[in-house]
């Protein structure tokens, strides 16, 4: 099925709530109030200065019904990250929530995320993820019995070259095959299947699976900050736990963890 063309509500439903809000408030009272104190000169533009007092409450009223939506879609986002509780839960979603609960997973580590709609002309690109400089292009394929093969794995890491991105995360609820694997390897194209993507989402549930060390073992050795436990997402170590600084990314500080 084809995805439909994004509009400026799309982009707007996508901000924060209150960023619309205030922006309802700006368009309102300047339409009611700070235009019609301007002389226009220009027939055209003095006519539609005339018309905006009138249209202020249904232009303001319109971002607040879009400030509505976009409360909805965050706390419908963020239910959708707290319920996930293991591989079962991950594969009874449809593919349209899976790209939101990726895209919300990685949006509560600190990216900036644009939902770009894939399929299109950004070569089936879900999510740019963008943080620090770093920009990362994301594919997500909830595909829950076939394994994703090199071909996708190929087909992003040309589209990162082509981009100039930092890299490339291809992200399944299943696995990939050997041969996607090896193509990854030596290559900046992470690959995150089920199990990690579930890692994933546990590190920034509200409950999140993080331990603080005991007090007297707990400081970085860097800046002296307490350290907390993550768990490796990308790299030959993906997967692995260690214990990070709690300023990450002021102080990229690290200890090995042991159980």
């Amino acid at each position: 099925m084809a995805r439909r063309s994004k509009t400026i509500l799309d982009d707007l439903a996508v901000l924060p709530w209150w960023v619309n809000v205030i922006l309802a408030a700006v368009v309102f009272l300047s339409f009611k109030y700070l235009v019609p104190t301007i002389s226009f000169q220009n027939p055209f533009v003095k006519g539609i200065a005339t018309a905006l007092p009138s249209l202020a409450p249904i232009v303001a009223g319109l971002l607040c019904i879009v400030a509505a939506i976009s409360a909805f879609n965050a706390w419908r986002k963020g239910r959708l990250i707290e319920r996930q509780a293991g591989i079962g839960t991950l594969r009874t979603i449809s593919w349209r929530e899976f790209e939101d609960l990726v895209g919300e997973a990685y949006r509560r580590q600190g990216y900036a995320v644009t939902e770009t709609g894939g399929g299109g002309a950004d070569g089936g690109v879900d999510l740019i993820l963008k943080r620090n400089g770093e920009k990362l292009l994301v594919q997500c394929k909830h595909w829950k019995n076939d394994k994703v093969g090199v071909k996708v794995v190929r087909e992003l890491y040309g589209i990162v070259a082509a981009e100039s991105a930092s890299g490339g995360i291809v992200i399944s609820s299943g696995t990939f095959t050997q041969e996607a694997k090896d193509f990854a390897r030596d290559k900046p194209i992470d690959l995150l299947d089920g199990s990690l993507l579930l890692n994933l989402i546990a590190e920034v549930q509200k409950t999140p699976a993080i331990t603080i060390e005991k007090a007297d073992d707990c400081i970085c050795p860097a800046c002296g900050s307490t350290m907390v436990l993550r768990t490796a997402k990308r790299g030959a170590k993906a997967g692995d736990k260690f214990w990070g600084c709690s300023t990450f990314p002021k102080c990229k500080a690290t200890k090995p963890y042991s159980a």
